[in-house]
């Protein structure tokens, strides 16, 4: 079970941000952050699909695809986990007493 999770784990980097233009002292929303996350999982998958096609094409071969499903696989696995915590986080929240 993943407990923490870096900004590495979801592929930020301050190096990225700037890069983008936005100031590395601005910090982005979380729901920003999330966004972007699932737009990355989403694209992780979307390359593992057309990496399949390739593979059923003759145009790539085992190993392409294999590394393209795991990491597919690790960054939805990953993205569950995150899911996971907010909604224990939420849960959590209301059961507190006022």
């Amino acid at each position: 079970m993943i407990d923490k999770v870096s900004f590495s784990q979801v592929g930020l980097n301050i190096n990225q941000l700037e890069e983008k233009g936005q100031k590395a002292s601005s910090p982005q929303s979380f729901g920003d952050l999330l966004k972007n996350y699932l737009k990355s999982v989403d694209q992780e998958q979307k390359v593992a699909e057309k990496t399949v096609d390739k593979f059923m094409a003759g145009e790539a071969d085992v190993h392409q695809v294999m590394i393209a499903l795991e990491k597919a696989d690790l960054s939805f696995q990953l993205m569950m986990q995150i899911r996971n915590k907010l909604v224990e986080a939420y849960q959590e929240i209301m059961r507190m007493q006022v």
